[in-house]
């Protein structure tokens, strides 16, 4: 009996043919373009700094943004079992639709005594949403294209870092309309979301068993063929491997994402942005995370995941240093470039590098577990950068401290070695 064998298309197992695998792409880009909005915070965050009715503090107002973050590992693990379980269509439903209905709540909130409201409607709902939909695409389009990990987990997040491109100047433009309740820019930016989030995953689907990849044959030995030597999620945490590809991806969230959170804020402080110029170095930078989610995923295919690694680390934390000191518009621009460019290509390459390590027959309950490292970065940076910055605006002494951090943790990239499944036997065995 012939197995499906087209780049293209195969069929479901009953003889249905299914859809071109390009398509899924699409699908997975416009899921993502919509719950990528979350990275336009800092345009509504400085906006909440100053509406009259809001007058929130740096720290309160990176609040609602940390805590989504920090919410994206309940939904991503959650979503990552269900997904192998059930498939991905369903779960990218749901979480597009519980994203939506978050934001939706967010609107809701007229002032600072709604705080409570915008954290958890923003934060609570939409971040779990948000990571019960994103690990879908990563998880399910490596299946699809076993010939091109690394590109294709890319291209999977890419329209993620690009949401921000299309949010920050909506967003910009909708709380300039009505400048004294900013969070009213979160009805239309919801309904909006919902729409895109529904339309993408509507074509989610699984290859059909047996699907294959003319041309493509996997390395001797690899894991990710969907056989015995894939990991269980079980097997995965008994690695050493599996905490230091985490602590790697918790250390280079919180090098980035001290920037993101802060951006519009520090391109107006440092490099004297108008809020109008900085609302649109928001939107110009996200193209940056969006495309180091392509351009590092494919460098990865070519160098290796931890030499990879090793740069993405070491350029964040050299213009993070550098950043307090860019008075100058275009270096500002540029140092902010290649951070946010870093950024995203932690989320190209780690599925890919996951992928490598565990296979792929479990990718979604494996690396949606791994997301607690997007969260704890996602924590640990926003609140690192807001409560060094400070009201002082203590801008050098803030990204100099993260910098650093993320310099150091390139020592990581040389002692994470894939693991074998010999080593793992032994040690079930002694257990």
């Amino acid at each position: 009996m012939a197995h499906p064998s087209s780049t293209e298309a195969g069929t479901d197992g009953t003889g249905t043919k299914t859809v071109n695998r390009w398509l899924l792409v699409a699908g997975a880009l416009l899921l993502q373009l919509a719950i990528g909005g979350v990275y336009a915070w800092s345009v509504v965050g400085r906006a909440l700094e100053e509406a009259e009715s809001w007058q929130l503090s740096k720290v309160q107002a990176s609040l609602p943004f940390t805590v989504t973050i920090g919410m994206i590992f309940i939904g991503s693990y959650i979503g990552g079992r269900i997904q192998d379980r059930r498939g991905p269509r369903v779960v990218a439903l749901a979480g597009g639709v519980i994203y939506a209905v978050g934001i939706l709540l967010a609107s809701l909130t007229n002032g600072s005594d709604d705080l409570w409201l915008l954290i958890l409607g923003y934060g609570v709902v939409s971040g779990f949403g948000l990571g019960f939909a994103y690990i879908v695409p990563i998880a399910m389009l490596q299946k699809w294209f076993p010939d091109k990990k690394g590109l294709i987990t890319g291209l999977a997040v890419g329209g993620f870092g690009f949401g921000a491109v299309i949010t920050a100047p909506v967003a910009q433009a909708l709380i300039d309309r009505n400048g004294d309740d900013p969070t009213s820019a979160f009805l239309p930016l919801g309904l909006a979301y919902l729409v895109a989030a529904l339309v993408g995953a509507s074509v989610f689907r699984n290859p059909p068993a047996g699907y294959t990849v003319p041309g493509h044959t996997p390395p001797a030995g690899a894991v990710g063929g969907g056989g015995s030597s894939d990991f269980t999620q079980g097997e995965a945490l008994r690695t050493p491997q599996w905490y230091l590809l985490t602590a790697i991806l918790a250390l280079s969230v919180s090098a980035g994402i001290s920037l993101i959170s802060q951006a519009k804020g520090s391109a107006a402080d440092i490099a004297g942005f108008s809020a109008t110029g900085a609302a649109a170095l928001v939107g110009i930078l996200a193209i940056f995370n969006g495309a180091g989610r392509v351009v590092w995923a494919g460098i990865s295919d070519k160098i290796g995941r931890m030499r990879t690694f090793a740069a993405i680390l070491l350029l964040q934390g050299l213009c993070l240093i550098a950043l307090p000191h860019a008075e100058s518009a275009v270096l500002f621009t540029a140092l902010a470039a290649v951070i946010y460019l870093c950024y995203g290509g932690t989320f190209g390459t780690m599925p890919a590098t996951a992928g490598d390590f565990f296979g792929l027959k479990n990718a979604g309950a494996i690396y949606g577990l791994m997301l607690v490292g997007w969260s704890l970065g996602g924590i640990l940076g926003p609140v690192l950068a807001s409560a060094l910055i400070g009201e002082d605006k203590a801008y050098t002494v803030a990204y100099t401290t993260v910098g650093a951090i993320a310099v150091a943790a390139v020592v990581l990239t040389f002692i994470t070695k894939p693991p074998t499944r010999g080593r793992v036997a032994a040690g079930q065995a002694r257990a």
